[in-house]
C-alpha cells in the first residue's frame, strides 16, 4: 500500500490535528532523553516516528499511554480536547490506543478471550455470559479489518499476522471513548515480510474509519511506504518532520543517525576460495514439530542464511539445531555428534546461539552488563577465594570497547541498554567462548539502524576469522547483505538453496511464498 492508494480512495490526509504535542519533555534524575519534543499528526494520515535506540520514541509513547510523567510545560491534544499527557485513563478516554511491540496478548486464551477482555464479556438478561453474542462480536470485530480465522484456536497457534489482528481489533473496540488515534510501536518487527502487505491492507482499513495512525518502525522501506508524514527524533529532539515525497532512505538514515552509514568493511560476496571445503556443522534428516527431514552444511567462514513465512519451521529451526527442542536427526559439529537436548555439549563442541528473543530467552535483565557478558564461562575469573571481580570486569570493559556498547560501563543494568547494545552485549557473550558455528535467529530485530550496520559488520568479522554463521532472519534485506547462500524453508522442508550473489531481497520474498 502506498500514500497514493490511499489518496486514491478518499483519505487524502487533512491539515486537521488527530493529535498534538508541544514542549514535552522527561527527565529521570541527572539525564534528560526528550528535550522539547513537538509531535502533530493529522487526521486521516500515518504518521512514521522513526529514531535511533535512545532517540526518545518509547519514552514519548510511554508518556502518551499514560506510563511516565512529563516534564512541567507540555501541552497535549487530542483533536480539540486538552490531553493531560501522564494519565492513562484521560489518554484512553480522548481516544488513544495502542499496540505495543509485544501485542500484550494471553497466549494461552483464544482470540474471542483476547478481545472480550477489553470490550468486555456481553451478558444475557439473566446476567450470564451470551456466548453467541461474545462471538458474533469478535468476528465482526475481525471481519472489519479483514481477518478470518478460527478464533476459537489459542493465540500461541496463531500466525504473526492474526495475533497482530487481534491486538488491532482489541485497541480499537475496546468498551468506552470512540478511538482518535492509533499508536503502533514497531508492528512488523516478528512479521515476515510477506505478511507486512496483509498488514498495510488492515491500516488503510483502520484509516477508512477516522482513526489515524502513528506509524513507529526501524524499517525505513515500510516508513517511506505506508507514511504520508514522518518525524525524526535523534538524542532527545526534534530533527525534521517532512512529507514523505520529500524523503528517501539515505536521506532519513543521515536524519537518524546524524552521518550516512559507512560501506560495509567487506562485500558479502567473498572468494569461495577463501573459505575452508570442509563443513564445520552438518545436519542430517533434522525433525521437529514443523521441520521435517532437513539436511544444511556450514562450512567456516561462510554464512548460510534460512528465509521463510511464520509457520514455515524457520522459528524452530534454531532450537532444534543447538538443542534447545527434541529433534530427530543429526547434528554435527566439528565430526562429533550432538545429542539431542544438550544445549551445553552444543556448547562444548563449539556453537553458540542468539535466541531471537533476547530479553526473555538471552538477557539476564537485572543483571549487569559485565555479568551478561561473561556468565557463559566463568572459569577465568574463579580462584580458591571466589571470583576475581577486578578480571571479570577488565575483560568485559576490553568486550565492551571492542563492540563498541553505549555507555561503555560495565556496572550498568542490562535492561537499561537499547536494544541494539543489549543485542551487542549478547553478542559479546557469546564470541567470548569463539565459537565454530555460530547461530543467528534475527539478530537484528528491533534495533536501529546504526545498531544494525554494527551488528553486520561484527557478524563479518567473525567470518573472517573462519566461524560458521548460520543466519535465520525474516528480513530478506538482511539475508541478502549478509549471507553467501539462502536456504528457503517451505513448510518444514528446505525448497531449494540459492547463491546470495545476483539475487535481490524480492527475488527472496517470492522464493518463499
Amino acid at each position: 500500500m502506498t500514500p497514493g492508494a490511499i489518496s486514491a480512495a478518499g483519505l487524502t490526509s487533512s491539515t486537521d490535528s488527530a493529535l498534538s504535542v508541544t514542549g514535552l519533555s522527561k527527565t529521570f534524575g541527572f539525564s534528560r532523553v526528550l528535550q522539547g519534543v513537538n509531535l502533530e499528526v493529522r487526521a486521516a494520515e500515518v504518521h512514521g516516528l522513526v529514531g535511533q535506540n535512545g532517540s526518545g520514541k518509547s519514552t514519548l509513547i510511554k508518556i502518551l499511554a499514560g506510563y511516565h510523567q512529563p516534564d512541567p510545560g507540555a501541552v497535549g491534544m487530542v483533536g480539540l480536547r486538552t490531553l493531560k499527557l501522564g494519565d492513562s485513563r484521560h489518554a484512553f478516554a480522548t481516544g488513544l490506543r495502542f499496540v505495543h511491540q509485544d501485542l500484550g496478548l494471553a497466549p494461552a486464551l483464544n482470540a474471542l478471550d483476547n478481545l472480550a477482555l477489553t470490550s468486555g464479556y456481553r451478558r444475557s438478561r439473566s446476567g450470564t455470559i451470551s456466548w453467541r453474542r461474545v462471538r458474533a462480536a469478535a468476528e465482526e470485530s475481525l471481519g472489519r479489518l479483514g481477518y478470518d480465522f478460527d478464533i476459537s484456536v489459542p493465540v500461541s497457534r496463531l500466525s504473526a499476522s492474526e495475533r497482530t489482528g487481534i491486538a488491532i481489533a482489541r485497541a480499537l473496540d475496546s468498551a468506552g471513548s470512540r478511538p482518535r488515534v492509533l499508536v503502533m510501536d514497531e508492528p512488523t518487527a516478528a512479521l515476515p515480510v510477506a505478511e507486512v502487505d496483509r498488514l498495510f491492507q488492515v491500516l488503510r482499513t483502520v484509516l477508512m474509519g477516522g482513526v489515524a495512525i502513528v506509524y513507529v518502525s526501524h524499517r525505513f522501506s515500510e516508513v517511506l511506504e505506508i507514511c504520508d508524514r514522518v518525524t525524526v527524533l535523534r538524542d532527545g529532539r526534534n530533527v525534521a518532520t517532512r512529507p514523505r515525497p520529500s524523503l528517501d532512505q539515505p536521506t532519513l538514515i543521515d536524519l537518524t543517525i546524524g552521518r550516512a552509514l559507512p560501506l560495509p568493511s567487506e562485500l558479502v560476496d567473498r572468494d569461495p576460495t577463501t573459505m575452508d571445503p570442509v563443513p564445520a556443522l552438518k545436519v542430517r534428516s533434522l525433525a521437529g514439530r514443523v521441520i521435517d527431514n532437513v539436511d544444511l552444511d556450514i562450512c567456516q567462514g561462510e554464512i548460510v542464511g534460512v528465509a521463510g513465512l511464520t509457520g514455515s519451521g524457520r522459528d524452530e529451526l534454531a532450537d532444534l539445531i543447538f538443542g534447545v527442542s527434541p529433534r530427530r536427526g543429526q547434528v554435527i559439529v566439528g565430526g562429533e555428534v550432538v545429542p539431542s537436548q544438550r544445549p551445553d555439549l552444543s556448547m562444548r563442541r563449539g556453537m553458540a546461539l542468539v535466541p531471537a528473543e533476547r530479553l526473555l530467552k538471552a538477557g539476564l535483565g537485572r543483571m549487569t552488563v559485565r555479568e551478561n557478558i561473561t556468565i557463559g564461562n566463568l572459569r577465568g575469573f574463579l580462584s580458591r577465594f571466589g571470583l576475581k571481580r577486578e578480571v571479570e570486569r577488565q575483560e568485559a570493559q576490553q568486550w565492551i570497547d571492542r563492540l563498541d556498547i553505549v555507555p561503555k560501563d560495565t556496572e550498568a543494568p542490562f535492561v537499561t541498554l537499547s536494544g541494539g547494545n543489549q543485542q551487542k552485549a549478547i553478542l559479546a557473550r557469546v564470541l567470548r567462548l569463539s565459537p565454530r558455528i555460530l547461530v543467528l535467529d534475527e539478530p537484528t530485530q528491533g534495533v536501529d539502524v546504526g545498531a544494525r550496520a554494527a551488528i553486520h559488520d561484527i557478524v563479518r568479522q567473525e567470518t573472517r576469522r573462519g566461524t560458521g554463521v548460520l543466519l535465520i532472519s525474516a528480513d530478506s534485506e538482511e539475508l541478502i547483505s549478509l549471507a553467501d547462500r539462502v536456504a528457503v524453508l517451505v513448510h518444514g522442508r528446505i525448497a531449494g538453496m540459492y547463491s546470495t550473489r545476483d539475487m535481490t531481497p524480492s527475488m527472496l520474498t517470492e522464493l518463499t511464498v
